[in-house]
């Protein structure tokens, strides 16, 4: 009998303490980003325009796509030789040469991962938002437009406290999809390059 003796093992290898630190750093980087965006989105969203359905159906469809089939296609975005991305950028006349390999560097992975975890993850918190946005009554937005509250004493003081709820919602479902989702780690860098985006699930 040994007890608790092997997770006691396991949380003392580096190895394990690098996924723990990447895991982290994944998570709360893309969630912060995700929320922003989110709440971006579902502001403009409430807004009447043209093509409104239309945006929406292409903001949901990263949700709606198999992720397999996803991260096939970012795999070439990032693809060290015949990057689109990287053809761009020398299109724009950002980088010369090569230009980045993205999936090849430490930092430029994990930036890499944490960007197609927000492309996924982005439609369900706008869609989560919109719902909490959309619930706020239309009288109190016009009361605090009668005061004279700018936009960000709006949004800030206003709009934020009514959707906290809401926003708590959204962060939760994001972190539990985070911690356990290692589809898009697994086909875009299998952990590496040397465990630099390597987490808790792909490990």
């Amino acid at each position: 009998f040994v007890g608790l003796r092997n997770f006691a093992n396991i949380v003392g290898t580096p190895k394990f303490q690098t996924a723990l630190k990447n895991t982290l750093i994944f998570a709360l980087l893309s969630q912060l980003v995700i929320l922003l965006l989110s709440h971006a989105l579902a502001l403009a969203l409430q807004k009447e325009f043209r093509a409104k359905k239309l945006l929406r159906f292409l903001i949901l469809l990263p949700w709606v796509a198999p992720i397999s089939i996803g991260t096939i296609g970012w795999l070439w975005i990032f693809d060290s030789t015949y990057s689109v991305l990287n053809w761009t950028l020398r299109l724009l006349g950002l980088v010369h040469g090569q230009g980045f390999m993205w999936l090849g560097v430490p930092n430029l992975a994990m930036g890499s991962i944490i960007a197609v975890h927000v492309w996924r993850q982005l439609p369900l918190a706008t869609v989560i938002l919109l719902a909490g946005h959309s619930s706020i009554s239309k009288d109190i937005h016009d009361a605090a437009a009668v005061d004279g509250a700018s936009f960000w004493r709006h949004f800030l003081q206003v709009t934020v406290p009514l959707i906290l709820p809401i926003s708590l919602v959204a962060l939760l479902f994001g972190l539990i999809f985070t911690f356990t989702d290692m589809i898009i780690i697994y086909n875009l860098t299998r952990g590496g390059p040397f465990d630099s985006t390597q987490v808790l699930a792909s490990l």
